[in-house]
């Protein structure tokens, strides 16, 4: 899913394109992305776009008029700059958003739909699809410290619910708490203040980071390679290579249609943080350290 450093770049790109230009029409391949009735599509055609914004991980072009145009890209839904009036494409095409210069092709691979359009008016209808999350980038330490402990959960949940932190996901999240040498199981409400300032501080620097790599990447282009797995990323993605710090084998945790990946040196005492549905399955053969599994490995 694309996350706060690739959706400012779409926004990016996109302020470049067609800021003040009319939106000419959008055309609908897919019924079912539009969720909202009112205002209708055809109320918006030929509107000047006003404003672009993130809101969470959906991307908002702001139309004359006090109307928003919400997408939400979901995990396999992008963006594309396309020429004018350019076709959308069969199977994963979902909607053209035309202007005079380009069109704006909104594609979703994969078989399961998510990715969603709403048409809002005013501040009161976008309000009501922002989870609620503090933008990660203009909170302070005080306030991020209160949102961490207002709820116990895993510093990976935590970090990657959008009602307590905007704009970070399964990706960022990786490379966050590997950034900050925490485990992604430590619970919020156990962290002392030291872990938290490093917390806040790494999130900071990555998503800056990252920022202005992809920016580099896109150059005056459109960004085409969004994509959860980056050449450079510490962790994520990276399972059984080294780690960049201390070049232990990256290691993982599978769990619903996700994985956490970290390093068991760096992160977590060089111990081994249990899969589920593995560990369950070894039961006592299951390596309870790091040490540990690099032994058998050699035996083997």
């Amino acid at each position: 899913m694309p996350e706060l450093p690739d959706i400012t770049v779409y926004l990016e790109s996109l302020e470049r394109r067609i800021s003040g230009l009319n939106l000419v029409r959008i055309r609908l391949a897919n019924p079912f992305l539009l969720r909202t009735v009112e205002p209708r599509l055809e109320d918006v055609f030929g509107r000047a776009v006003a404003g672009f914004r993130r809101l969470g991980k959906r991307v908002v072009l702001e139309l004359e008029g006090d109307i928003f145009l919400v997408i939400h890209l979901m995990i396999a839904g992008r963006l594309h700059w396309k020429a004018p009036g350019a076709k959308i494409p069969g199977k994963v095409g979902h909607a053209a958003f035309d202007f005079a210069n380009g069109t704006l092709l909104l594609t979703e691979a994969g078989t399961k739909k998510r990715a969603s359009l709403h048409c809002v008016k005013g501040a009161e209808g976008l309000a009501r699809l922002d989870p609620g999350g503090l933008e990660v980038l203009d909170v302070d330490l005080h306030g991020f410290a209160a949102q961490l402990r207002k709820e116990n959960h895993t510093l990976k949940r935590a970090l990657t619910d959008p009602r307590l932190l905007s704009g970070i996901g399964n990706s960022y999240s990786d490379e966050i708490l590997h950034h900050a040498r925490l485990s992604p199981l430590k619970q919020t409400q156990k962290m002392n203040d030291d872990e938290i300032r490093e917390l806040h501080a790494s999130i900071q620097a990555v998503m800056h980071l990252w920022i202005e790599r992809l920016r580099k990447e896109t150059g005056d282009g459109f960004p085409e390679k969004v994509t959860a797995f980056r050449e450079g990323m510490a962790v994520h993605g990276r399972y059984k290579k080294p780690c960049p710090v201390c070049g232990t084998a990256v290691q993982r945790i599978a769990y619903a249609k996700n994985e956490c990946n970290y390093c068991p040196r760096c992160q977590t005492e060089g111990k081994l943080l249990a899969d589920r549905a593995f560990s369950r399955l070894l039961k006592d053969d299951w390596p309870r350290t790091i040490d540990e599994l690099e032994e058998r490995m050699v035996r083997s």
